[in-house]
């Protein structure tokens, strides 16, 4: 099975990995980057995406082992990213770059899976990543 994740060039201070989409564009909405009618459509979406996909319970914690999520190359998987326009017109609008980065095997020590996702730790050393621009 394929795994990708979407995300940016900047580097998460707790996971020491590039931040993802959803945490990109919840930082525009906590620096007030956007406009109070997006910051009102991001939390209508946030709702959402909260509802339909299931948010692993490491988050409940503050993610203290540094997991890193990756969407199954699935119908569901596919299919929550095809959802995302808000997060990505929002990115876009805000001039930040999206980079797509998948591959082939298991990134790495499976915490967390469910239809949509799996949460990983102690990514493997030799991982092949293929990273593209969205």
């Amino acid at each position: 099975m394929k795994y990708f994740r979407v995300h940016t060039k900047d580097i998460a201070y707790l996971t020491k990995k590039p931040r993802g989409i959803f945490t990109t564009v919840g930082k525009l909405v906590d620096a007030k980057t956007m406009t109070e009618e997006e910051i009102a459509e991001y939390w209508k979406q946030r709702e959402y995406f909260e509802k339909v996909l299931p948010v692993p319970p490491f988050y409940k914690d503050g993610n203290t082992e540094g997991a890193i999520t990756w969407f199954k190359d699935t119908d569901q998987g596919k299919g929550i990213w095809n959802q995302l326009t808000f997060y990505r017109d929002m990115c876009s609008k805000y001039g930040i770059k999206l980079y797509k980065s998948e591959t082939d095997e298991i990134p790495g020590k499976i915490i967390y899976e469910d239809d949509f996702q799996i949460a990983v730790t102690d990514e493997k050393e030799n991982l092949k990543i293929d990273v593209s621009e969205v």
